[in-house]
């Protein structure tokens, strides 16, 4: 059966309000079996667009109508259009008061978008179009209003109400019940408003800004919880004291709260000054949270605090703009966490996760642009594109204008733009116009899809001392654009001279030199730059800091990139060059595999992983880092024809023959890296642990009993989650008892912390365990899994479908239709969750034939189905188009 396709919204379309909302007043009923929820909404004309013939149009959702009054007068059924979906009043005065009573299920709603229930709580999530799910409202972020929010409830089920903005007044009802009154001074569209109530316990703190204004930091839990939250606390303060540091921002309420829920379809939302969070990123202790967690919870919690201005304060005007707010508030909590922690480490994850992760899928049928030009559900355009190649787009913008012309753009933009609702192009003209500069091709960024590769060749004139280096750049062609056009991308490079150092680098033509790195300004298809006063024949470091969202090719046998390997200042360049390494190795042994020749590991390259272990320069974190070959999904986009079993095989194949090289150094690392010590969070404590793990890792293929036996006793003895997942995670690869009995312990252990079940779920998605899918099934009808979570659906069916390509892609098909399963199981449930799992099948024309049917065959199995939401069915119908 064909669903009828819904129709696109285009940003070309866009046409402002035919009525503006000023104030809105809030009441809610919050009962056991129906919640009533009174709005009072203050409208005038649109006099720009609308002149008085326009009705005034009300968007809804899954809403039962009680009644409605305009200026206190009732209406009748004749003199309004009430359904679900929209609310039609017609005649309506250029200034006017408009009520609306409204039924609503929060209980019964497994979307988790608008008013829902989480584990007995109350709790909002409004972005992108949830306000619609709790009233009629011009549900659209360019429509700002000032609310003010009543709440009702049963005192002993809700004590604690929150919404946004300050508590001004509360009291006590009959019958146990009680009331609270919040008030935001700040106009914000519906998409940030905020409600919470249950039985929640608070850690308190408090925040003194640069000038002087004491502000109340509250982090709400369940009870069981609150001890949990003291990081999350200290995250705050310090986001908060950077902001102020960094673009002199200050927080502008009384208090700033944070709620940690533990049913959430995304992670966190920055609702103004009432921040609701997924559990996963606020709760955290040693014994339950690695330091990985540790340093996302930081990141999330800086990320939510700095779209009170980069977000909040200055919004998008329409949703097509999305990027505005996510990838500079994305580059900023880069830029918060890379101070906070290691400038390289964090550099250097941000961009393994922008190409594993956005390079696909820019590679793939849900291809866009970070500002994309058309939709059918805005939910399926929360992407890495808008969000991590956006932040790639602000970061082009800080390389070319320096820190301080960056930090005068955004000023600015604040100046311009506070209270508004603006575009991608507004932030655009403020960081032209700030620093003198013309920013017009800029907009290419913006506007079209794809990574571009830039390619590089380069020749030393011995005779004169020079050495000339061309860029050119090229682009595909992506589905219902033009021919692309020139972006401009900047070159950070360095040349190193024979002995490894970094060599002074003046153009020709230029007086002096300009320091050892410079950032070249690639405009044109194609464009020379010629370095003068180069005594020897160098080795050319490119794209140091990966100062652009490109993909590099240059001539540079394996020698070149070894030596890059061991000797570039850049630590984002040494670790791409052993990356680099590292594919051109791996790939050419999958073609030699499947031709049926001997497999062999390049000397050169275990020679430089030798060198890197033995580096004292280096810390544990960056070693670790560089340690680690390019993973298997990152391997399939340099193939034609993805053939997942021989990554995997030549993957563990380069392992373990890296391993018996290097046994000895590996076990010597392990032991010095072992500590007795109680667990620290300090940099030192992180760099110890992520060098101890990553070695055990490689000593664990060997598959023997030796080194199975120094896992087991560091699964065992361990007292912090770090380093009882890592051990965990790779027992579970292996085929030996000992893997059912740790994943048994575990769950035992800590079968009553529902995110760290979830942790247990996905180190057996991921396992590359043969009989993983047989296990993967089996866990989904485990008593623990349910699919109204999505924490729990993530850690087991997106865990699985994303990220473990050798045992998705499985040649019988098993994985496809487990995955297709889960979408249909889902979709009823939960729309949006559903279409994340779906993506999964993304890619399925880059297969061979076999596995192109079989996941073909789920993707039309998914669109047959009647009623399929318009979040699957966009992904479906845009993967079955390829």
């Amino acid at each position: 059966m064909k669903n009828d396709a819904p129709s696109p919204v285009y940003r070309r379309d866009y046409r402002p309000p035919d009525h503006w909302i000023d104030a809105v007043d809030l009441d809610f009923d919050l009962r056991e079996a129906v919640t009533t929820v009174t709005a009072t909404i203050r409208g005038r004309r649109n006099a720009a667009v609308n002149d008085g013939g326009a009705p005034l149009v009300l968007a809804g959702g899954k809403l039962v109508l009680c009644s409605v009054s305009l200026d206190g007068r009732p209406l009748g059924t004749n003199e309004c259009e009430a359904g679900e979906e929209r609310l039609v009043v017609p005649g309506v005065p250029d200034s006017f008061t408009l009520t609306t009573v409204v039924e609503i299920r929060p209980q019964d709603n497994t979307a988790l978008s608008g008013l829902y229930r989480s584990n007995g709580n109350y709790c909002t999530q409004c972005e992108a179009e949830g306000f619609r799910r709790i009233t009629y409202f011009l549900d659209r972020p360019d429509v700002m209003a000032r609310y003010t929010t009543r709440i009702e409830a049963d005192a002993a089920r809700c004590p604690v109400l929150l919404s946004n903005g300050n508590r001004v007044a509360s009291g006590e009802l009959a019958g146990g019940r009680h009331w609270v009154r919040w008030e935001d001074p700040f106009p914000k569209p519906s998409y940030l408003f905020a409600l919470v109530a249950g039985d929640l316990r608070c850690l308190e703190g408090q925040f003194t800004t640069r000038s002087g204004r004491r502000v109340r930091l509250e982090i709400w839990a369940e009870p069981a919880n609150v001890d949990s939250c003291a990081h999350a606390l200290a995250s705050l303060k310090n986001a908060m004291r950077w902001d102020e540091e960094v673009f002199g921002l200050e927080y502008d309420l009384d208090v700033y709260m944070i709620v940690a829920v533990g049913d959430f379809n995304m992670g966190a939302m920055e609702n103004k000054g009432l921040n609701i969070f997924n559990a996963k990123y606020v709760l955290a202790r040693p014994e339950t949270a690695t330091d990985d967690d540790y340093e996302r919870i930081g990141g999330v919690i800086a990320h939510e605090y700095f779209h009170n201005w980069t977000g909040n304060r200055v919004t998008c005007r329409d949703w097509f703009q999305l990027t505005l707010k996510e990838g500079l508030t994305v580059f900023r909590d880069q830029q918060f966490t890379a101070d906070t922690t290691s400038p390289p480490v964090k550099r250097i994850a941000d961009v393994r996760n922008l190409r594993t992760v956005q390079f696909a899928e820019a590679a793939g049928p849900m291809a866009h642009p970070i500002r994309p030009e058309s939709y059918v559900e805005m939910n399926n355009f929360y992407t890495a594109t808008v969000y991590e190649k956006g932040a790639e787009v602000i970061r082009l913008y800080h390389t070319l204008l320096g820190a301080g012309g960056f930090r005068k753009g955004m000023d600015l933009y604040f100046a311009r733009h506070d209270g508004h609702a603006v575009t991608c192009d507004d932030f655009r003209a403020a960081m032209a116009d700030a620093n003198g500069v013309d920013l017009t091709q800029f907009e290419r960024w913006y506007d079209q899809a794809g990574t571009p590769t830039v390619r590089a060749r380069g020749t030393w004139n011995e005779a004169v001392r020079t050495y000339t280096l061309t860029l050119s750049q090229t682009a595909k062609a992506m589905r219902g654009e033009g021919e692309p056009r020139p972006f401009p991308i900047p070159v950070r490079v360095g040349l190193l001279g024979p002995d490894g150092a970094d060599l002074p680098l003046r153009l020709a033509g230029e007086p002096r030199t300009g320091g050892t790195t410079r950032v070249l300004e690639l405009t044109e298809a194609e464009r020379t730059f010629t370095f003068a006063g180069i005594p020897a024949r160098p080795v050319p470091s490119l794209l140091r800091g990966f100062s652009a969202p490109v993909v590099l090719e240059a001539e540079r046998g394996s020698e070149e990139l070894a030596f890059l390997m061991a000797h570039d200042s850049d630590p984002c360049q040494r670790w791409d060059a052993g990356q680099e390494l590292g594919r051109r190795l791996l790939l050419d042994l999958v073609a030699r595999r499947a031709a049926g020749r001997p497999l062999a590991v390049d000397p050169l390259f275990v020679a430089a992983f030798g060198r890197i272990l033995a580096d004292g320069a280096l810390d544990g974190s960056l070693k670790s880092l560089a340690l680690v070959l390019p993973a298997e999904r990152e391997l399939a986009l340099g193939m034609e024809v993805v053939d997942p079993d021989g990554i995997h095989a030549v993957r563990q194949f380069v392992r373990r023959e890296l391993a018996r090289s290097l046994r000895a150094e590996f076990t010597a690392v392990y032991s010095a890296t072992a500590s007795t010590k109680p667990y620290a969070n300090d940099k030192a404590s992180i760099d110890r642990r992520r060098l101890h793990n990553c070695v055990l890792a490689y000593l664990a293929t060997l598959d023997e009993d030796a080194t199975t036996a120094l896992v087991w006793r560091q699964f065992e003895a361990a007292d912090n989650m770090t380093e009882a997942e890592a051990a965990l995670s790779i027992l579970a690869d292996l085929d030996r008892p000992e893997r059912t009995a740790a994943l048994d312990a575990f769950y035992a252990r800590w079968k009553r912390d529902p995110l760290v079940v979830d942790k247990w779920f996905t180190v057996q998605a991921l396992s590359t365990h043969p009989a993983a899918v047989d296990h993967v099934l089996a866990l989904a009808r485990h008593p623990d899994f349910t699919w109204k979570n999505p924490n729990r659906v993530r850690s087991l069916v997106g865990a699985f479908g994303a990220s473990n390509q050798v045992r998705f892609h499985s040649a019988d098909g098993r994985g496809y239709v487990f995955v297709a399963d889960a979408v249909l199981e889902l979709d009823p449930l939960n729309p949006q969750v559903a279409s994340r799992m779906v993506s999964a099948f993304n890619p399925w024309r880059r297969f061979d034939a076999g596995r192109q049917a079989r996941m073909r065959a789920q993707l039309e199995r998914i669109a047959a189905r009647p009623g399929l939401s318009r979040d699957v069915g966009e992904i479906v119908a845009r993967a079955r188009e390829g």
